[in-house]
């Protein structure tokens, strides 16, 4: 998506990066880039506003319940791995053996 508007920022590049934005984890100078194309570009103001809008009302709707400690432990290792720049498997990252000792004690 783009306005076709020169800007800055492209267009691709915030989208691309947009629940970095949202979710505060990229460094200051680029939340202010940003925000100025935000500013400039009303396309990409209206994006920002939707993902914002789903953002809360999933929050509101789950935000209370608990993370299962399997699927937490799932999560944290992809990000593990994608952080390492290993290659991430398309099936289950899990510890070897602990599915299997689970699954024969069944």
């Amino acid at each position: 998506m783009s306005c076709g508007e020169p800007h800055e920022t492209d267009c691709s590049e915030v989208l691309d990066h947009l629940y970095e934005f949202l979710d505060r984890e990229m460094p200051e100078g680029d939340c202010t880039k940003f925000e100025t194309h935000f500013e400039e570009c009303s396309p990409c103001l209206e994006k920002y506003g939707l993902e914002q809008a789903v953002k809360k009302l999933v929050k509101r709707c789950c935000g209370q319940d608990d993370v299962p400690t399997d699927l937490r432990s799932k999560v944290m290792g992809r990000i593990d791995l994608i952080r390492s720049g290993e290659t991430v498997p398309d099936q289950d990252v899990t510890v070897q053996g602990t599915d299997r000792s689970a699954t024969a004690a069944e």
